[in-house]
């Protein structure tokens, strides 16, 4: 079954390619294994990715790429709804980017589950990325938005946090703009558009990942490239959850995991704290600084004497 199953879709693969039938009919011959489900069956999505890229880059009309295309990732969302633990390539990543691409154009005509939350689930589980920002900027400033088609905020910023070390890259490869634009769809990492309600109120998510994405925007702090395009908005609830005890030991705990990670950029010389802080007491968060003057106390980067710039 698994040769026939790949000496199938070798041959959509050259039918798509040489473009030998219209997209009608390679629509209804891409869907004709669906039941079977037929990446769990070889144990792996591979094929499919496969098929998907050559369908981004064939000659058929946008459109029709897109549906055909769209045909093959809700087979692989059933393989990886179904597997315990898929296994994600790293040479995946620019085939789910150019399908997520290729889907902002075409949102209201589909109905849950969007093919592009597939491709977004899909991604979130891949490796570590390099090398994508140029893609991946455009797509996460859409999806981070909470009034966006996809409603994957939450996904959108597990994949803000997987490419941390692309953020720190060269300042040559950013606009301002579009530096701009990103922090501000990145808005309040504690702030999700389906959060629970609890008398009457939502209800803010304290859980370790927003507080790691909390942490990498104190790492833009100090960062020459992001530090002015800081908003109060973007540590309205970090403000409010580290003015506990508990809470700063929570973020403090957060700090020193992340800076034994080889891409954390968090603050280590004097002065670069200095910088933070100085843009942290601008933004009106002297909680968030407090925390960044426990870290560099805990770590011995200054001296305990060091106090908040102008106080």
């Amino acid at each position: 079954m698994c040769v026939a199953i790949d000496l199938f879709f070798q041959q959509l693969r050259i039918s798509i390619r040489e473009r030998r039938a219209d997209e009608w009919y390679l629509a209804v011959v891409i869907s004709a294994p669906a039941h079977l489900n037929p990446f769990q069956l070889v144990g792996d999505g591979e094929l499919g990715i496969l098929l998907v890229a050559e369908l981004l880059n064939s000659a058929y009309l946008e459109g029709e790429r897109y549906q055909m295309a769209s045909e093959v990732m809700q087979m692989l969302g059933k393989w990886f709804n179904s597997t315990p633990h898929p296994v994600v390539r790293h040479s995946w990543i620019p085939v789910l980017l150019g399908f997520l691409s290729l889907c902002e154009k075409f949102y209201p005509t589909e109905s849950p589950p969007h093919p592009g939350f597939i491709a977004f689930n899909i991604l979130s589980a891949s490796p570590s990325y390099s090398g994508f920002r140029e893609m991946v900027l455009p797509i996460l400033t859409s999806t981070l938005l909470p009034a966006h088609h996809l409603q994957s905020r939450r996904l959108a910023l597990e994949i803000f946090w997987r490419f941390t070390t692309e953020w720190f890259s060269s300042r040559e490869n950013y606009q301002r703009k579009d530096v701009n634009e990103l922090l501000q769809a990145v808005g309040d990492p504690f702030q999700f558009p389906d959060l629970p309600v609890q008398d009457g109120r939502p209800v803010v998510m304290t859980g370790q990942k927003p507080m790691m994405i909390a942490v990498v925007l104190i790492e833009f702090a100090s960062s020459d490239l992001w530090r002015d395009h800081l908003r109060h908005s973007n540590f309205t609830s970090c403000e409010k959850i580290i003015s506990t005890g508990d809470g700063k030991m929570a973020a403090l705990e957060c700090m020193l995991d992340l800076a034994t990670r080889s891409w954390s950029k968090l603050p280590r010389t004097p002065a670069k704290i200095i910088a933070a802080l100085r843009r942290l007491e601008d933004l009106q968060c002297s909680n968030t600084a407090e925390v960044v003057i426990l870290f560099a106390w805990t770590i011995g980067i200054v001296d305990p004497w060091i106090t908040m710039p102008g106080s």
